[in-house]
């Protein structure tokens, strides 16, 4: 019997499988940390064929723990971090290390470009605003600069198409990753208006078909078979990148209550929901970015923090070092165990901060390669906590800022991440955001967004609202409401939040201009 749908995350951090049965109960997770490396001058690369062999190694390993796997197998489906440039030749083999959405290459490319008004027309079109981790970025960055990386290429792939390209030998994109950035997001292809703004029009043949995998499924590999221990011909679907699939499985896709998606990783994605083009909107300066989601109709509307948990994480190795000092040592989880007392000692709204802690600086809902992160209004009398708090109510406010560049907020957010887990920063953004928070069950929710994929696919069921209600809806947690007098605190602080990095904008160039020097 066919009653396990694998979904396949490859992430920045770990690359993972995850078999779920027919109706989305999850079964088993098999990953292996992911690798990449760090050059000078901002580059950030990633191994084809490690990446390859890594993934199909959790396939292999998902046998060991999912009884007659090979028999049960119904569909295989991937997502994998977005952006990037994996660039292969004729004879399938990668012509370069594949560069990762981390990459900041493709910064003062980006500069020029997005200064030309041209620029407004590529951005009402794409939805998306320019920034130096797209695919376009880069090409235009290795058009100018290593012309000879595109003559040897046949295809510019992204992560995800790269592994649908090994599972299948099919050579293949997704709608999201074409129409944001090389597209038009009302059509769900490329745009070639939008290409030829990017100066790209002679790499256009670099671009591969546009598949949906709701509608179109591969066969999986004689190759692929051999890697992972599934039956050769085992249906394969070609998923959406990974922020609209982890959307998908954390509840996005609800037209009813047309939620928003906030997730806290690495970095913090603000989602609302479109249920039409219409419905969707362009802001006078480009940021953020627009996606197509797996069902008719709808879109994805979305601004993107450079950093989130990342900012949790500096303050906690801050104070953990502090401590190394004087002797004591302290584990990272002991660290997370003490995050509610702190937070619930210290004042609210005592100190402003600004997220931007990522050396690639900001990206939604402003572009500035520049930003950094900062306290405003500390005095002597804030301690350790108080900064710890600020850390979590600037977050908050990111997401606030983010939200209200796309209209007006949801009435309900969805939260999802491992940071969702944490009473006090479930607490502070329902406050900061104005509207309740639901953290769902679902522990893989990329996975199954792909995994969900499959199963619309292969006609499991007849459309995505109907595979939601079984896999995603029973697994929402109760409404955490706003607390009304910390919500109307932090209305009163929103203002000064913006008025702060708004006005912070030229010490952050000063100060970018002196690291140059300096460097």
């Amino acid at each position: 019997m066919k009653d396990v749908l694998i979904g396949i995350d490859a992430g920045t951090s770990v690359i993972k499988s995850v078999a779920f049965d027919t109706a989305g109960r999850q079964i088993a997770v098999a990953s292996i940390p992911n690798v990449y490396e760090t050059l000078p001058g901002g580059g950030v690369e990633q191994d084809l064929a490690r990446t390859w062999g890594d993934a199909a190694r959790t396939l292999a390993m998902l046998s060991d723990k999912v009884e007659n796997l090979r028999s049960r197998v119904a569909a295989i489906a991937v997502t994998a971090q977005g952006d990037g440039t994996w660039l292969i030749d004729a004879a399938g083999e990668p012509v370069a290390p594949g560069w990762l959405w981390l990459d900041a290459r493709a910064a003062e490319v980006v500069e020029r470009l997005s200064a030309r008004p041209e620029e407004i027309d590529r951005f009402r079109r794409t939805g998306t605003a320019l920034i130096a981790c797209q695919q376009g970025s880069q090409m235009a960055w290795m058009q100018e600069n290593a012309p000879e990386l595109l003559a040897r290429a046949t295809t510019a792939f992204h992560c995800k198409d790269w592994l649908y390209f090994k599972l299948t030998g099919e050579r293949a994109t997704d709608p999201t990753e074409a129409s944001f950035t090389f597209g038009d997001f009302r059509t769900r292809d490329y745009s070639d208006e939008v290409i030829e703004i990017l100066g790209l029009s002679a790499q256009r043949r670099l671009m591969p078909p546009v598949v949906d995998g709701t509608t179109r499924q591969a066969r999986l590999a004689a190759s692929a078979a051999a890697a992972t221990g599934l039956p050769e011909g085992t249906p394969v679907v070609l998923g959406f990148v990974d922020v609209i699939c982890t959307a998908l499985g954390a509840g996005l896709y609800d037209p009813a209550a047309r939620p928003g998606c906030t997730i806290i990783g690495s970095t913090g994605m603000h989602i609302r929901l479109a249920t039409s083009a219409d419905e969707v909107t362009i802001a006078e300066e480009p940021s953020g970015y627009t996606m197509p989601m797996p069902a008719p109709g709808a879109y994805a509307q979305m601004q993107s923090n450079m950093a989130a948990t990342l900012n949790i994480d500096w303050v906690l190795s801050l104070g953990r070092g502090i401590l190394a000092s004087a002797g004591v040592e302290r584990t990272a989880a002991e660290m997370i165990a003490m995050i509610d007392g702190w937070v619930d000692a210290a004042r609210p709204g005592a100190i402003l901060y600004q997220p931007y802690v990522s050396e690639a600086g900001e990206r939604g809902p402003f572009v500035d390669a520049s930003a950094r992160a900062g306290f405003v209004g500390l005095s002597t009398r804030h301690g350790y906590g108080d900064l710890v708090r600020a850390v979590f109510e600037g977050l908050a406010f990111a997401g606030r800022d983010c939200y209200a560049a796309m209209g007006p907020a949801p009435l309900e957010i969805r939260l999802c991440g491992g940071a969702a887990r944490n009473a006090s920063l479930r607490r502070i953004h329902a406050a900061a955001i104005g509207a309740p928070i639901r953290t769902g069950k679902r522990e893989e929710a990329g996975a199954a967004g792909a995994a969900m994929m499959a199963a619309v696919g292969i006609g499991l069921y007849p459309d995505m609202e109907a595979c939601v209600a079984e896999w995603v809806t029973p697994l929402l947690g109760p409404a955490e409401d706003p607390d009304p007098d910390l919500a109307a605190l932090y209305d009163r602080l929103f203002p000064a939040y913006v008025e702060a990095r708004t006005s912070l904008r030229p010490v952050w160039r000063t100060l970018a201009k002196t690291r140059d020097r300096t460097a």
